[in-house]
């Protein structure tokens, strides 16, 4: 008899396995990299040729909720954190991922996937520096 297995995790799984293939597919039919603040900042310095495509991978991402809620609801979500707070995040995530030259997605997801050792680097500073954050924020100033 097989066990059950918990609904959260089959979730986590199914949603990693897309993300995996997404960006591999990606890479294999536009020989390109899923990273989304490479995307982005690409249409901030707009190519015409590069427009299309762009535009339709960010609308992908903003539609997808709307084709999950299809097939099941959206899980609840709790921030415990206030609109400043996620603002000035926001804010510092962009700041690094210009100065990492990519976000999680980029670096995380298909550098590694690709063995880049500067990937590999770069993901290991936002881990880190994630953990940092929480353990100060969580331990220090609480």
């Amino acid at each position: 008899m097989m066990p059950s297995l918990n609904p959260d995790f089959v979730r986590a799984l199914a949603g990693g396995a897309l993300i995996g293939l997404a960006a591999a597919m990606f890479l294999l039919l536009n020989g390109r990299i899923a990273g989304i603040s490479g995307i982005l900042g690409g249409l901030l310095r707009p190519v015409r040729s590069e427009l299309g495509w762009r535009i339709a991978f960010l609308l992908g991402l903003l539609i997808s909720p709307l084709a999950f809620v299809l097939f099941a609801p959206l899980p609840t979500v709790h921030v415990e954190a206030g609109k400043a707070s996620l603002i000035v995040g926001g804010l510092l995530v962009g700041l690094g991922t210009r100065y990492g030259s990519g976000c999680t997605s980029g670096h995380g997801v298909c550098g590694i996937a690709r063995k880049s050792p500067r990937s590999l680097a770069a993901t290991a500073a936002f881990m880190l520096a994630g953990f940092a954050t929480v353990f100060v924020l969580r331990h220090l100033f609480n």
